[in-house]
């Protein structure tokens, strides 16, 4: 898979891009990753590639013509998907995700200043996104977390087939917790925290559902508007309400406690 950024700090990129699953996806050729320095075609002699906003206001605005001519140097080696990534946009989730991996080739033009030149949006971005409420500098951050989060679905690129499955949100839900060695663990605070018993039977299954209810149950606490995106059946339906059941008692014992 191609990926191919626009942007006005291409040196960002670099820690990302050399280090972890990313460097090895690129060793073995699952990722091909280009940098678009913006500025390179600006064609003034400051190579400007703002300018202030019509009618007025605080800000600058990316030029839509700098833009473009970044854009068609991009294309005119292999088209792709164009995403503006910026406050305004979608915001970005894992179904995001799986769905650019089956793009071959996504162009990430990373916004900044007060914004870009609206033309520019409506005549070449095909979708805008977001990491969430909030206002970064730039998109050069949301860009590394959009090339992260697709390229470890590609097939190949996480050593484990099965990982990007198991991830939070692969099957709508939080993922389960995680224990490894030592079994019995002395925090430095004092006292001994034990691994859930199951988890050291060896019985498969028993794991299995420990794990998925422990998901269940996090989501349930965590983030519950995502246990209504999934389509659960009648025997999960009815552990969600068990879990929902002892949650709310637990909440009613915690809070006449309180009283």
């Amino acid at each position: 898979m191609r990926f191919s950024i626009l942007t006005l700090f291409p040196e960002m990129f670099a820690g990302i891009l050399a280090s972890s699953i990313l460097k090895r996806a690129a060793e073995r050729r699952f990722v091909e990753t280009h940098l678009v320095q913006i500025r390179d075609f600006a064609l003034d002699k400051h190579q400007r590639t703002d300018d202030a906003p019509f009618g007025g206001g605080p800000g600058m605005v990316f030029k839509a013509d700098v833009l473009e001519r970044a854009l068609q140097h991009v294309r005119a080696q292999q088209d792709g998907r164009v995403i503006l990534l910026t406050p305004q946009g979608a915001r970005f989730e894992q179904a995001d995700a799986r769905r650019l991996a089956g793009y071959p080739h996504l162009i990430l033009v990373c916004g900044h200043y007060e914004g870009v030149d609206e033309r520019f949006a409506e005549q070449a971005v095909d979708e805008e996104l977001s990491l969430g409420d909030f206002v970064l500098t730039g998109g050069e951050l949301p860009a590394m977390v959009v090339v992260d989060a697709v390229a470890r679905l590609l097939p190949g690129v996480l050593g484990d087939a099965e990982s990007a499955g198991t991830d939070s949100f692969g099957a709508g839900l939080f993922d389960h917790p995680h224990y490894t060695r030592p079994a019995v663990w002395q925090p430095l605070t004092g006292g001994e925290l034990c691994v859930p018993a199951t988890l050291l039977s060896g019985d498969h299954g028993a794991v299995a559902a420990w794990r998925r209810r422990a998901a269940m149950l996090r989501t349930l606490i965590r983030r519950p508007d995502l246990l209504q995106r999934v389509a659960w059946s009648k025997q999960e339906r009815r552990v969600i309400e068990a879990l929902a059941n002892d949650l709310e008692a637990m909440e009613h014992v915690l809070e006449r406690d309180k009283q």
